[in-house]
């Protein structure tokens, strides 16, 4: 079996934030088997090819294959070894925020690295994250403004000047935004008469706006006039059912970043106003709308969602798709009856936080203050890309000195601090390509960018010495010491034609007209067809010929004193004999060590009892 026992970690330090990590077996890559270069590096990350011309010769190509300690004590100096080695580079690291003092500034270093692995090994690099001082913020405010929602509306006028004397504290750079959402304007989530499409309040007694999907107000601005007065201009609708159209407003907030004016290297929130559950994925079939949503902008140019009508509710997997993919922050502000739902939705959302919200939103300035304040105090690497094939932990350094294995969160961060993770990464098997991924700290525009090499392919086969004298006179190239034949030749120096190519039952190479059989890990092929071999025998018990004989060419050999086709049975009559001396009793014969009685109604170990043996008239006498 591969790799049974990890026996020992090698380190080394390539990069102060790197450290270096391939794992170390015992035992000989040798037995393997491996006929070429590629195939040793697979077998893993300790096996090494000798490339020395004669080395082996052709029948024994698998020694080439072992660790470099072996090789070197069979005679393969150091200069003749393939041996890739497990690494890390960093191809960009310009420090951290400030201290950096370069004009694009960075709170994640390093910030650009290239690793290359052997299969079955893992490697350990450091990340660093700083707390940023003064981040630039943008705050889309996006409510509900279905009929429930009416005091809320009078409550938040002057939303935008506390919020801004508030975050001028916490930040220099300070944006907000306004948009608002209701429901899919079709039935049966709205009355479809014509008086009840002008007036949805219509049933008591007031007037409010036609129902709408959603509809972007005010793009982001630093100018908190406009958002009181987008504020004081907004107007309520209705909808018939209680659960509203918000995880439409979601996507297209999150994917309309132009329209939005979303910044690239603000930490953007996105806060979620309502007092209702929302519809999700396939809600809207219940109305005929089937075209599943495609996760696209589709604001025309009153700003109005256009396909609000025509495509599915988003999915919360098609939300927690766009969000990390624009690194926007989800705050739910919601009443307590919808606390349970959102907290639900937030817990598969990254960076999601839930607020339980006044009824009339009295509190909803210290809802996103202190979601605000959550969010920033807690630091959270997610993995973006693709990973697969890989296997990814983490150990969390936290600036309070706390080390918590299997973590890639801190909690309590303030601003100015730095925070460390220890990735170990280990790949599994070989990749077709390179693979890249990210590391990004949830919120940050910044991210360590990593491009991902399997080191399975030897350098050797790069260079090969084509038509070498070699093999047979340029018959071949020579890569890696060993020959590789051109068309029309076979064997180990291209010695051979084609034409004396034979399978050799599938088990070895014919070479000039004799069968040279293939090594195996379960014992020896041999044969001039290499039709036999030494471990294809019946077993009894597990063992090989009962554990009593040698396995040739399919069939049991026994030893002596040892018969049958499993070599199970014993030739001595000893345990037969019974107590008169007799081989069981005379009423039977011995087989494989054990008596079967002959004579009918014979029984017993040695057949001694046989009520019905003898003189019928001797029984009552």
């Amino acid at each position: 079996m591969l790799h049974e026992k990890l026996c020992s970690l090698e380190k080394s330090e390539p990069h102060p934030q790197t450290t270096l990590c391939s794992v170390v077996c015992t035992g000989t890559c040798s037995h393997f088997n491996a006929l070429s270069c590629d195939e040793c590096l697979q077998l893993g990350p300790r096996c090494a090819w000798c490339t020395l011309q004669n080395f082996t010769d052709f029948f024994s190509i698998n020694e080439r294959c072992d660790t470099p300690e072996a090789l070197l004590q069979k005679g393969c100096s150091g200069k003749f070894v393939e041996f890739p080695v497990t690494n890390v580079k960093v191809l960009k690291d310009q420090g951290l925020g400030k201290s950096a003092n370069h004009t694009n500034v960075s709170y994640v270093a390093p910030q650009k690295m290239r690793l290359q692995l052997r299969p079955g090994s893992q490697l350990t690099f450091q990340i660093q994250v700083q707390e940023p001082e003064d981040h630039p913020v943008d705050i889309y405010y996006l409510m509900d403004l279905s009929a429930s929602m009416i005091d809320d509306l009078k409550m938040i006028k002057d939303l935008g000047s506390m919020l801004s004397k508030e975050m001028a504290t916490l930040t220099s750079k300070f944006r907000l935004g306004f948009g608002s959402f209701v429901e899919k304007p079709v039935l049966p989530f709205i009355k479809i008469t014509h008086e009840e499409l002008a007036n949805p309040c219509r049933s008591v007694d007031y007037e409010c706006l036609p129902t709408f999907g959603y509809r972007h107000l005010l793009s982001l601005t630093s100018s908190i006039d406009k958002f009181n007065e987008i504020i004081s201009k907004q107007q309520v609708s209705a909808n018939i059912d209680v659960p509203e159209g918000g995880f439409d407003a979601i996507m297209q907030a999150a994917v309309c970043g132009d329209r939005i004016g979303w910044q690239n290297n603000s930490m953007k929130l996105l806060v979620f106003v309502s007092d209702a559950d929302s519809h999700f994925g396939m809600d809207s079939k219940m109305s005929g709308i089937v075209v599943p949503n495609d996760g696209e902008c589709y604001l025309d140019d009153n700003n109005e969602y256009s396909m609000t009508a025509h495509l599915e509710y988003p999915t919360l997997g098609q939300l927690v798709e766009k969000l990390v993919e624009n690194n926007i922050l989800l705050i739910f502000a919601v009443t307590d009856n919808q606390r349970q739902n959102y907290e639900n939705y937030a817990s598969l959302i990254p960076g999601a936080t839930v607020g339980v919200l006044a009824s009339d939103s009295r509190n909803i300035l210290e809802l996103i203050m202190t979601s605000y304040k959550e969010l920033r105090s807690e630091i959270d690497l997610e993995v973006l890309g693709n990973t697969e094939g890989l296997q990814i932990s983490f150990t969390a350094l936290c600036q309070d000195g706390t080390i918590i294995p299997g973590c890639k969160n801190c909690s309590n961060v303030k601003a100015g601090d730095v925070v460390s993770f220890n990735v170990t990464v280990e790949l599994k098997g070989c990749l077709a390509g390179p693979r890249r991924f990210s590391l990004r700290p949830v919120g940050f525009q910044d991210a360590l960018e990593i491009e991902l090499e399997s080191q399975c392919v030897c350098d050797c086969h790069q260079t090969p010495e084509a038509s070498s004298a070699f093999c047979s006179r340029g018959r071949g190239a020579l890569e890696c010491g060993t020959c590789v034949c051109d068309p029309g030749f076979v064997g180990p120096k291209c010695e051979c034609t084609e034409a004396s190519w034979s399978m050799c039952s599938g088990l070895g190479e014919c070479f000039c007209g004799q069968c040279v059989c293939h090594p195996s890990s379960f014992g020896r092929v041999y044969g001039p067809y290499c039709e036999c071999d030494n471990f294809s025998c019946l077993r009894f018990r597990g063992e090989l010929c009962g554990g009593h004989g040698e396995c040739d060419c399919g069939e049991c050999v026994c030893h002596s004193g040892w018969m049958g086709e499993f070599c199970n049975c014993s030739t001595s009559n000893n345990s037969c004999l019974s107590p008169d001396g007799s081989i069981c009793s005379g009423r039977g014969k011995c087989v494989c060590g054990k008596c079967e009685c002959t004579v009918p109604g014979a029984s017993g170990e040695w057949c001694q009892r046989c009520p019905t043996c003898g003189d019928i008239c001797s029984l009552p006498r």
